[in-house]
């Protein structure tokens, strides 16, 4: 602006007074403290000058001192990582050389359920999924490829019938069987986004795909479900393509989750009554927290138990939690739902109704394995001296001796 105004060059005064011990360019905060006041202001006073030179000195510590804590916490994340990965080394050795070659004799005993709980060798863990839930539908690879190729079929039956005939009869005659195919296409890219993989282009997309469509075909009485997509994703991650469709049908067969995904209203309810048991007993405070906001568990526990936890936690600790889950069962799902609701008691007991339901629905990303099956493991799964698979029966009992009281041949 003087330049303009004035036409004439503007030539700062040289920086005489300029501090000569600084070894490098003071920056903005740097400069306002320990730089000298420009000549047609007031000169710092003596003691100023100190106060700011004080006040730079404290913040270099400061930032120095954060460097160190920074530093310090690098170093202890590298040494836990290291003694991780040796003793994941060392498991897969044993899990490799011992357990797998003598599964049926081994896989109860004390010593491996121990190593278990501490969490699978990634290079073990599909296996030892696989053979932990089984095969009892006896599903063959053989037959996985014949509704595979059911499921291509109806995905080109269905693009033709909506491109050829948009009628309300096309697409009721889709929904009576296999409807549910097209949704798929839509969840895929909603599985795990932030890992690319599973996108549309991603090298698991079709995979995906096939498995999900596969499945529709074969058990067309359940269809698919939204939460079906993360559960296959875990299990295309840790297996080959036909052992991932057979380890998910055979899960999916679960009392638990044939309850969930075929929405048995009945069923589903029993297992919130019977969480609500053990969530009594482990948790009072909150527990009565929970009741006094009338907020149940089918607001949180639905989509923990459709995705198996694999949508609400990182993966690497989601895998953690089907390890011990594949172990123990259903009981170790709501174990592991009681866990998570011991780690955040605290933080729980001081919200409301609507930050509660916000805060399930989307759990902190910095939950660590270490601080979770802590929670988890001081879980105790037992009411009355009655196990959850005692308590489970005793309300599935009272229920069918309710249904016998109500019904209407014993009112006649």
């Amino acid at each position: 602006e003087y330049e303009a105004r004035t036409g004439r060059m503007y030539k700062p005064p040289l920086s005489s007074a300029r501090r000569k011990n600084i070894e490098f360019e003071p920056l903005s905060t740097t400069a306002l403290i320990l730089e000298d006041r420009p000549a047609n202001l007031p000169a710092k006073s003596v003691e100023e000058a100190l106060r700011h030179r004080q006040e730079y000195d404290e913040m270099v510590a400061e930032a120095k001192k954060r460097e160190i804590k920074e530093a310090h916490k690098r170093k202890k994340i590298m040494r836990e990582r290291f003694k991780q990965e040796e003793n994941i080394a060392s498991a897969m050795v044993i899990w490799v050389n011992e357990i797998l070659p003598n599964w049926e004799g081994m896989r109860a005993t004390r010593r491996v359920r121990e190593l278990w709980w501490q969490g699978l060798p990634p290079s073990v863990r599909g296996k030892v999924w696989s053979l932990a839930v089984g095969n009892e539908l006896n599903i063959t690879p053989e037959l996985y490829e014949i509704f595979l190729s059911r499921a291509k079929e109806r995905w080109k039956s269905f693009s033709e019938t909506s491109s050829e005939n948009d009628t309300e009869d096309a697409g009721a005659s889709v929904a009576d069987r296999e409807a549910s195919l097209e949704l798929i296409k839509l969840d895929i890219s909603r599985t795990f986004p932030s890992l690319y993989i599973f996108q549309k282009g991603g090298p698991y997309h079709d995979l995906l795909h096939s498995v999900l469509g596969a499945y529709t075909c074969y058990r067309p009485d359940v269809g698919y479900v939204q939460g079906m997509s993360f559960i296959a994703a875990v299990l295309i991650l840790n297996l080959e393509e036909a052992d991932a469709f057979i380890a998910f049908a055979n899960l999916l067969n679960k009392p638990c989750q044939l309850a969930f995904f075929r929405v048995d209203h009945s069923m589903m309810l029993k297992y919130f009554a019977a969480f609500e048991v053990f969530f009594e007993e482990n948790l009072p405070k909150l527990f009565l927290h929970f009741k006094s906001y009338s907020l149940t568990p089918d607001i949180y526990l639905i989509d923990w138990i459709f995705t198996l936890y694999s949508k609400s936690l990182p993966l690497d600790l989601a895998c953690r939690v089907w390890d011990v889950f594949c172990r123990d069962g259903e009981e170790f799902l709501f174990r592991t739902g009681l866990g998570i609701l011991r780690l955040y008691e605290d933080i729980l007991l001081q919200m409301d109704f609507i930050h509660i339901a916000q805060f399930l629905t989307k759990l902190p990303e910095d939950i660590t394995s270490e601080k979770l099956f802590s929670c988890i493991a001081a879980i105790q799964m037992q009411n009355s001296n009655k196990k959850w698979a005692q308590v489970f029966a005793s309300l599935m009992k009272d229920n069918k001796e309710g249904d016998k009281n109500h019904s209407p041949a014993l009112k006649s």
